[in-house]
């Protein structure tokens, strides 16, 4: 049985997401690669802006937390033109393999095909997705505390004074199930 997924569309809404690659690769900490996603967010961005409320790049997948402008709605649009701008550019040295794609043509397969979004109810919503963003490689145990991964924007929650630079760094943090999904 196909069952037609929807998504919660609001203009001007907050948004969480998780992209994860293509079998759970683990290239997007490459250095390179993490440049060209910035790139592609950069490219996106000037032609759909975002506000970008939060981040984290893993090795496998990525979490953000998107705020759209007050008139539009269309975040799969902007995560199309992302993934494919890196997937168009991305170096050879990935080892990405070939898949069949419903429309019958070759392409590498980097991502997922679909994304995972949840919508921001309120503030304490949106609060405990920032933490759980921040706190994501503790989690997957590569690194001891927020402040030593360098593919977050912890570091400037910290700078504006919203956590202090050894947040998260104390003890394990539990999520509820509700929050964030990897």
């Amino acid at each position: 049985m196909y069952m037609k997924y929807r998504r919660t569309k609001i203009s001007g809404g907050t948004y969480f997401f998780t992209l994860v690659t293509h079998n759970r690769r683990r290239f997007l900490c490459n250095p390179d690669n993490a440049e060209l996603l910035r790139q592609a967010f950069r490219y996106t961005m000037q032609r759909h802006p975002i506000e970008i409320d939060a981040f984290v790049l893993l090795p496998d997948h990525l979490h953000c937390i998107w705020t759209l402008p007050k008139d539009d709605h269309d975040f799969s649009m902007r995560w199309r033109l992302i993934k494919s701008y890196f997937s168009r550019n991305c170096s050879d040295r990935y080892d990405g393999i070939t898949y069949k794609s419903r429309r019958s043509k070759q392409e590498r397969a980097f991502w997922q095909r679909r994304f995972w979004e949840h919508t921001i109810r309120d503030d304490q919503d949106f609060a405990k997705h920032v933490e759980y963003i921040h706190y994501n490689p503790v989690k997957h145990g590569l690194v001891a505390a927020p402040k030593d991964w360098e593919y977050s924007n912890f570091h400037r929650y910290v700078q504006v004074g919203l956590y202090d630079e050894m947040w998260g760094a104390g003890g394990e943090i539990l999520f509820s199930p509700e929050i964030g999904n990897e």
